[in-house]
């Protein structure tokens, strides 16, 4: 009768569930020998992804009960292959569970070695066998196969100083700051190691392959210990890292390839040693360690854990030799821990990666900063439906409040709790905020990392680094600017410059203003004007920002008089927007008038119906599209600062000049294309492709003309030819190639004595073609100088050092150009010698 009374039916429900729960929170059964049917004891039982046994079995019966539902078990005993079973309500209990004995597949005999074989051939090493299958057996990430898939990420970056002593600690410099070391640590070392910086992320991954390709990584939380105002720091820590893929043949660190000890390609890299056979999270697994066959190169050491059935990376640790050959880093080390769903792919699991750096030595007890990145991937959901505007950007993602969280969700959301000095990190932060020397210290490491002095975080004087320079015209120059600037994610920014040249004894000027009406699709408008001494025909993709500045008008030091130099005064209005992420459309319209700021020495005249004419007046409008697929940025103000990524820069840019516009004295239309890209080429290094195409449809003057950028400086200068002069060669239709490749030290490492410097070797190759009109030669009163290089590609070739400088600071590089052909012009330079500072790995 109960039964059928409804009013009993939630208390029926409620029987049920509870059993169905208690049903998948037990499970029960017999374990036995698959070939002779004979129970096994001392088995170990796992339950679900635990790396744990929670059971050691004694006898052939097993029960194991969990606070959580249980739905998969695993079994392995030494000598028995892993065993792994699903389990629901329905067959939690009475499992029976046959155990086989352990065979290694298609390898018949493996010896296991804990010290280095030596072997007649690969083919002689067991470690060559196995990791042929995973070769053969390639996973890929598992996100591709499915038609849509979630998962979240929780990424946690502290910085430490490591290797302090008592001495260190009682310098003048830490005077009212003593109280940081009472968050002091001990280190593997016996010293002390003091936490810095700590920032905790939470990112949301949506992603979607059928029918559509498309992504979004939602960043939802974000705490920072005390620096979430700073300028630099937060993105150098989150710039160090780069995402790698252990199935790769290249790995990228710092933009540099090391070879990947599971790629295609290890071989030639890696001796590979068969140590063990051990478990990973109930899984059995190969234990093999690798080591380079020469330690000068950028190679890494560690050890591959393989499954020993499915042959899928179950974890790979990576540590840096001692001699690694990258500036400022003492040292890389990385662990990786992967999940394996099926036979074909994998998914990241956790990734710890440790990075010492120091300015100077590379001893190992020199003080360094130790940082430490930490990935957790979780809560992996796959082909469930997700709505169309999940994948939209949406205005509150880009307000500073959605990342703030309270105390209640961190300790949530955290995989693992903090450490102690993890948690002091926040308090010593609060206090450091308190003293005033301690924030001289961070304004001095953003100054000279921005180029800026904040006054009353309000405005920014600088850049600082352009204070100074030299050219035949001004003489010595003085410039002095400053901008606006009260947080990282201002939607507007005014910025303005003056200088002063000591020989013309004339004031130069620069201003302009911008304003970002939506973070979403960056609509921006902005204006500005200047009027100042500037060396054109640098740069062929140039833009009409007002506040850029070309190197040539501030030369120091420079191969032979440059002369060649113009007054510009230049008004220019623009919008632009972002309708998708990483693509820009941008529409400029400029007002110009030029004339050579050295009529003596530098001829800008032509005619003009018939007149002639020393200043070229001209309106114009220009539409670019600028595309930076894969490029990541921080901050979402009006201005961003870029990670490091291998993402290309592709731009095409359409000029319409309009003839009566303000003036204008010119009708034109101009197309120009520009693509590069840096291509990582495996262990041999870095290769820098720039490719440039342009086409001026009508006759123009040399003012408006395209110029092949020279380089007369002993500087080095991004994409100019370093052996030619300014102007020499002036085109309406031009190409250019660009190709310089980085070998990171890959042949100077086998010249004995010449490795210990650990240079490194550059090689380079320029190319230019192009043709010019004979209209456009004739309206040019000096028309007769100038001509393209349209007989012959002009080219010029050379090669560099690098990485010259000592410990671990080598931020020097030399390079000797040699020009290749157009030998018998006059005032020409055959071989030239340029030098200069790079800041970079």
């Amino acid at each position: 009768m109960l039964i059928n009374n409804p009013k009993y039916y939630p208390l029926f429900f409620l029987l049920f569930f509870i059993e169905s729960v208690y049903a998948q929170n037990t499970a029960n059964g017999r374990i036995v020998d698959a070939k002779t049917n004979k129970e096994i004891s001392g088995v170990d039982v796992f339950i679900n992804e635990s790396n744990k046994p929670v059971l050691t079995t004694t006898s052939g019966n097993f029960t194991v009960q969990s606070d959580s539902i249980i739905y998969k078990l695993k079994f392995l005993r030494k000598n028995y292959a892993l065993e792994n079973l699903t389990v629901t309500p329905e067959t939690a209990s009475n499992i029976f569970v046959k155990l086989s004995q352990e065979k290694v597949s298609s390898i018949e005999e493996v010896v296991i070695h804990n010290e280095k074989p030596k072997y007649k051939n690969k083919k002689e090493n067991p470690a060559y066998a196995i990791m042929q299958k995973v070769w053969e057996r390639k996973r890929n990430n598992g996100l591709d196969k499915f038609d849509t898939y979630t998962y979240k990420e929780y990424e946690k970056i502290q910085f430490d100083a490591n290797n302090l002593d008592s001495a260190f600690m009682k310098r003048k410099i830490f005077n009212k700051l003593d109280f940081i070391f009472e968050y002091a640590d001990s280190t593997a070392s016996g010293k002390m190691g003091l936490p810095l910086f700590l920032n905790e992320a939470v990112y949301e991954n949506y992603g979607e392959n059928r029918p559509s390709k498309k992504n979004k990584r939602l960043l939802t939380a974000q705490k920072t210990s005390g620096f979430q105002d700073n300028q630099i720091i937060t993105l150098t820590a989150k710039n160090l890292y780069r995402d790698i893929n252990i199935y790769d043949n290249t790995l990228n660190y710092f933009d540099i390839g090391f070879p990947s000890p599971v790629g295609e390609t290890g071989f030639s890299t890696y001796d590979y040693n068969l140590i063990d056979t051990i478990s990973i999270r109930g899984e059995n697994a190969f234990k093999i360690r690798y080591q380079p066959k020469r330690t000068e190169v950028l190679a890494f050491q560690g050890y591959l854990y393989i499954d020993t059935d499915s042959y899928a990376v179950l974890g790979a640790t990576l540590k840096s030799t001692q001699k690694i050959n990258v500036n400022f880093i003492n040292g890389i080390s990385t662990e990786l821990e992967y999940d394996n769903p099926d036979e074909s792919t994998f998914l990241p699991r956790k990734f710890v990666t440790e990075i010492e750096m120091t300015p100077f030595s590379k001893k190992k007890t020199s003080k360094s900063i130790v940082a430490k990145r930490s990935v957790d991937y979780s809560d992996y959901e796959f082909n469930k439906p997700l709505e169309d505007n999940i994948f939209k950007r949406k205005e509150e993602e880009y307000n500073d409040r959605f990342v703030d969280k309270d105390d209640a969700y961190w300790l949530k959301a955290r995989p693992d709790s903090l450490s102690k000095s993890e948690q002091g990190i926040y308090d010593m932060l609060d206090k450091l905020q308190q003293t005033p020397k301690f924030n001289r210290l961070v304004k001095l490491y953003e100054t000279l990392g921005s180029g800026y002095y904040n006054v009353g975080k309000s405005i920014d004087i600088g850049p600082i680094f352009s204070v100074y320079g030299k050219n035949e015209v001004e003489g010595d120059r003085i410039r002095l600017g400053a901008r606006t600037y009260f947080t990282r994610n201002d939607p507007w920014r005014v910025q303005f410059y003056t200088a002063y040249g000591f020989k013309d004894q004339q004031l130069k000027y620069g201003a302009e203003a911008r304003f970002m009406f939506n973070r979403v699709n960056r609509f921006t408008v902005g204006a500005g004007t200047r009027r100042d001494i500037l060396q054109l025909g640098v740069q062929l993709t140039n833009d009409d920002g007002i506040m850029a500045r070309t190197f040539a008008s501030s030369t120091i030091f420079a191969r032979g008089e440059n002369a060649s130099l113009s007054s510009l005064n230049q008004t220019n209005v623009f919008t632009s927007i972002e309708p998708w992420k990483n693509f820009q459309i941008r529409l400029d319209g400029s007002m110009q008038s030029i004339k050579s700021a050295n009529p003596d020495g530098f001829n800008l005249m032509y005619y003009k119906n018939g007149d002639l004419r020393k200043t070229a007046n001209d309106s114009h409008f220009t539409l670019s599209l600028i595309a930076r697929p894969g490029a990541k940025f921080s901050q979402t103000g009006i201005d961003r600062y870029e990670h490091g990524t291998l993402a290309p820069t592709i731009i095409l840019k359409y000029t319409k000049g309009v003839e009566g516009l303000f003036g204008s004295d010119f009708n034109y239309n101009k197309l120009q294309f520009m693509f590069y890209k840096p291509v990582l080429i495996g262990s041999w290094g870095k290769t820098l492709v720039n490719f440039e195409a342009g086409k001026n449809f009508d006759t123009v003057p040399l003012a408006l003309q395209n110029v092949i950028p020279g380089n007369q400086s002993y500087s080095l200068a991004a994409n100019t030819f370093a052996q030619l002069n300014y102007y020499e060669f002036v085109a309406d239709t031009y190409t250019t190639l660009h190709l310089e490749h980085h070998f990171n030290g890959k042949i100077l490492s086998y010249i004995p004595l010449i490795k210990k410097l650990k240079l490194r070797e550059i090689a380079f190759i320029r190319g230019a073609y192009g043709t010019l009109s004979e209209a456009s030669k004739a309206i040019n009163v000096a028309g007769f100088k100038y001509s393209a290089p349209s007989e012959h590609i002009y080219y010029e070739y050379g090669v560099g050092i690098e990485n010259i400088g000592f410990g671990n600071l080598r931020i020097f590089r030399v390079d000797f150009n040699w020009r290749g052909n157009y030998l018998d012009r006059p005032d020409i330079s055959k071989f030239g010698i340029k030098a200069g500072f790079q800041f970079g790995f």
